[in-house]
């Protein structure tokens, strides 16, 4: 074997695949399902103790204990060597009527067993290592507690299908609402590189990182950046002091919940509107939405007022450079070029948010210094 052919082997022996959470542990569903096949089990024997007057030995002509457990197994298996058989009325009737259903629940405890542990969980390893390989361009989020959870469902609420977003947290619990709306979960630590590559993070077209604690969160952004040195990442930090740090870490976007709830309520105390309207901004599902976007070719060389989409430029960004849509440089688009624009949405284009004739901004030279 070659050597390139043995690193590809090692590579798919470490592979972690993605798996989906489970309510029940396999060891205590294992658990559970045995204890239900021998307490049936326990009361066929007990009724054949019972009903023993109703038995015949072949071999000796008397029915011990024993030979209720040996009869009792037999007849649960459907085996019946004939050796002790039922002879009365009653017996019979007890065979028919409750050891019979009690055979049957014992075989579907076996089936489902086997189905749910060979079956069932050997199609589902390959089904979402199946979904593993194609995964391309998603959308991983790592962390889903509030923010998470949040950031998952605005997603979905702005046309992200589901099944392009992977969701890793170490919460089998917390993950289980990720999985009823549709996305591929993964039990794991986010810390870890093993982790990290199994939901392809070098092939992902964002990640969002909502770790609870800001240590965790910068030690994760430090992990993926060192995976993927160009993948787009998101960070949540709570603490200001932290916030350098995330950046630093290699986080492109860094987000302090706490200052924005700041800002929000120092908004609301200079007018009533102004929290309403940033809040508006923020979410899909509101009347007007904020959209970042690279111009087209058709935009080059036209002011940022004259964007094709009708939407109301705010800035432009050049070079690293964010330029203002007062500035000269945004009278005068670039290829290459980010900008920042409000859209309105459906509600807003039937509720009058919707750009009408005179909805552009007033020309540089018709702004007072």
């Amino acid at each position: 074997m070659s050597r390139s052919s043995a690193n590809k082997k090692a590579r798919r022996e470490r592979f972690q695949p993605l798996k989906r959470a489970v309510k029940v542990p396999v060891w205590a569903d294992i658990g559970i399902r045995t204890s239900a096949a021998l307490f049936l089990v326990f009361i066929v024997i007990m009724v054949h103790w019972w009903d023993r007057g109703g038995l015949v030995d072949a071999v000796d002509g008397e029915v011990s204990f024993l030979d209720v457990i040996y009869f009792t197994m037999i007849s649960i298996t459907t085996t019946g060597f004939g050796d002790i058989a039922p002879v009365s009325d009653r017996a019979r009737l007890v065979e028919a009527l409750i050891v019979t259903p009690i055979r049957v629940l014992v075989f579907v405890i076996f089936v489902g067993t086997a189905y749910n542990f060979v079956i069932k969980r050997s199609w589902e390893k390959f089904r979402m290592q199946r979904i593993q390989e194609q995964l391309d361009d998603h959308i991983v989020v790592l962390g889903y507690g509030i923010s998470g959870s949040e950031a998952v469902g605005e997603l979905i609420e702005r046309g992200i299908d589901p099944h392009c977003i992977v969701v890793v947290d170490g919460s089998e619990a917390r993950l289980e609402e990720a999985e009823r709306l549709g996305c591929n979960v993964l039990v794991g630590d986010a810390t870890r590189d093993e982790t990290l590559k199994a939901v392809r993070i070098q092939r992902a077209q964002a990640v969002l990182v909502s770790a609870g604690r800001d240590d965790t969160s910068i030690l994760i952004v430090l992990t993926v950046r060192h995976l993927a040195p160009k993948l787009h990442i998101s960070v949540v930090v709570r603490a200001d002091d932290n916030e350098l740090l995330a950046r630093q870490a290699g986080a492109n976007n860094v987000i302090n919940p706490v200052r924005f709830t700041g800002l929000l309520l120092a908004g609301s105390a200079k007018g009533a509107h102004i929290a309403e309207y940033l809040a508006d901004l923020a979410s899909v599902s509101g009347r007007v939405q904020l959209v970042e976007r690279e111009i087209t070719a058709d935009e080059c060389g036209k002011a940022i007022y004259e964007l094709t989409t009708g939407g109301r430029g705010l800035r432009v960004y050049r070079d690293g450079k964010a330029l203002g849509f007062w500035e000269d440089e945004c009278q005068s688009l670039r290829k290459g070029d980010v900008v920042v624009e409000i859209i309105p949405t459906t509600d807003g284009e039937e509720l009058g948010d919707a750009p009408g004739v005179e909805i552009n901004p007033p020309m540089p030279s018709e702004i007072e210094d």
